[in-house]
């Protein structure tokens, strides 16, 4: 037998993400099958509603209100998951290291009034609001929060540009401003590069590999991802790109997103055409051509964007990267092991991606070779999953989309997502090969290598049952400064495996030479 067990507590806060990591952890009690803990939104009630475990009581009780609410055994009462719970949340206290957290936006200034940035990262529907406060108050903003209406961006980025701010954002996942990561970023060198993007882990996998390259980084300017939309204008990119050219540490500019209009395109690149930096543009499958035209220097993939944004910082010939770098001998090598072990009806590739613009880009090279990728994130409708828990053929899936993400943390926060995806594809004998990114650096899971190897021992198990082999390729997107460590990561999957690569371009074009020399 079951019941329903549940805790309503007027007037207290907590930050969203802490919660939706705690509730994870609590349903791990012997005996708790289904749990939720957080805020009385609209949509976390839904959610309640969703998992069978909503009450009358919860029904009725405000957004600034916390609950907790959970379905399990009959012989388990509240006071032990709350004290689980409240276990958790003083221990997520004392690892924050804050002493006081300032509740308004006037409390913090008053508290720091030297502050010249606000990171606003509070449910969509209220970000507008504080953007506005914070802009009125020139302050440059980082804004974390999605669900911001492109009217409300629109309005919000014009008044940024009118009072000369950065307004990074909505849903700008990195920046690195004056060497100080900010969300999802990376411990990398200070140098001479400046970064302007609509892409988080498009980002980050450029900013590590100049790290790794001997280079660093001026500015790492965050736009958010529709910035390049035809309804906003890149407004913030034009505004990023004239801050770099004025910016006296910065000698090299390098932009990346995922393709803009073409009409947002011509403007971005009319803004480049007679810069007195030199400048490297990666828009994920653009046109390299066009880029040439205006005097930019076209990456053809974020490592090839890396490596030319380094040799122009050195003064080295510019030229493209489209290989390797281990010897032709030992990629052969590692082809020829991994196709010996699978069998020949093993045809497919599975993508399993934390990271949009870094599955975009595997799409697009793979996609060269393989043919047309079905994708929950695929621009052409006939190659658009319609069930995003079946992949067809070959898929690849970006696990940070939206339908993924409701009600729970990021895959970059929490892997469990993907490890049921693994599972899943699993199942499936034609499965040959499985890319993954890793994503290592402040703001990602403690140990996202830790929390994956148990699931891809239990894939390859299921696979082995069946007399198939799994190939698992991977990148890791980190560098040694990083908590995690880019070498220990490496280590670690290696030991378990699986194949790692310097690059997410790198490792897509592994899986496709392992694929057609398995045909």
């Amino acid at each position: 037998m079951t019941k329903i067990i549940y805790e309503i507590r007027e007037n207290t806060y907590y930050d969203s993400v802490t919660l939706m990591l705690i509730s994870k952890e609590v349903k791990r009690i012997q005996g708790v099958y289904e749990v939720l803990v957080g805020m009385g939104t609209d949509l976390n009630k839904e959610l309640a509603q969703n998992l069978n475990i909503i009450t009358d009581e919860i029904k009725s009780i405000g957004a600034n209100d916390f609950f907790i609410t959970a379905l399990v055994d009959e012989g388990i009462e509240i006071e032990k998951v709350v004290k689980e719970v409240d276990k958790l949340l003083s221990q997520r206290k004392k690892d924050s290291g804050l002493e006081y957290m300032p509740p308004t936006l006037s409390s913090a200034l008053e508290q720091e009034p030297e502050s010249n940035l606000v990171l606003i990262s509070v449910a969509g529907e209220y970000a507008a609001d504080e953007a506005r406060k914070a802009l009125n108050n020139d302050l440059h903003i980082m804004i974390f929060s999605d669900n911001v209406s492109l009217k409300e961006e629109k309005e919000l980025k014009q008044l940024a540009v009118e009072k000369g701010l950065l307004m990074m954002g909505p849903d700008c996942g990195t920046a690195i401003i004056n060497n100080i990561p900010l969300a999802f970023a990376n411990v990398v060198n200070k140098g001479s590069i400046g970064i302007i993007g609509a892409s988080g882990t498009g980002i980050q996998e450029i900013t590590v590999l100049i790290d790794r390259l001997g280079g660093g980084v001026s500015q790492v300017i965050g736009t958010g991802g529709r910035d390049l939309h035809k309804e906003i204008g890149g407004l913030m990119m034009l505004q990023g790109i004239e801050a770099l050219m004025k910016d006296p540490c910065t000698e090299v500019l390098v932009l990346v997103s995922k393709p803009p209009s073409e009409e947002i395109a011509e403007i971005i690149l009319e803004a480049i055409e007679n810069s007195n930096k030199p400048v490297v543009i990666n828009f994920i499958g653009g046109d390299k051509e066009k880029i040439g035209r205006y005097g930019g220097y076209a990456g053809i993939s974020l490592e090839d964007t890396a490596r030319k944004a380094v040799a122009l910082m050195k003064g080295e010939e510019v030229k493209d990267f489209d290989g390797f770098s281990l010897s032709t001998e030992e990629i052969d090598r590692i082809i020829a092991q991994e196709v010996e072990k699978l069998n020949k009806d093993q045809k497919y590739l599975r993508g399993l991606y934390k990271g949009g613009t870094l599955a975009e880009e595997a799409m697009n090279i793979l996609s060269k070779e393989l043919g047309s990728i079905y994708s929950n994130i695929s621009i052409l409708p006939e190659y658009r999953l319609e069930d995003i828990y079946k992949s067809i053929e070959h898929t690849c899936i970006d696990f940070g989309e939206d339908e993924f993400t409701v009600g729970k943390p990021h895959p970059m926060i929490d892997p469990s997502s993907r490890i049921e995806g693994l599972m899943r594809e699993a199942e499936d004998e034609k499965l040959a090969v499985v890319l993954m990114d890793f994503v290592l650096g402040y703001g990602a899971h403690e140990d996202p290598i830790g929390e994956m190897i148990p699931a891809i021992e239990k894939a390859r198990n299921k696979m082995k049952q069946k007399d198939k082999y799994l190939c698992i390729v991977s990148s890791i997107c980190g560098t040694e400064k990083d908590p995690q460590n880019l070498v220990e990561s490496q280590r670690r999957l290696e030991e378990a495996g699986v194949i790692v690569m310097p690059s997410n371009a790198q490792a897509a074009r592994l899986v496709s030479l392992i694929l057609k020399k398995n045909q």
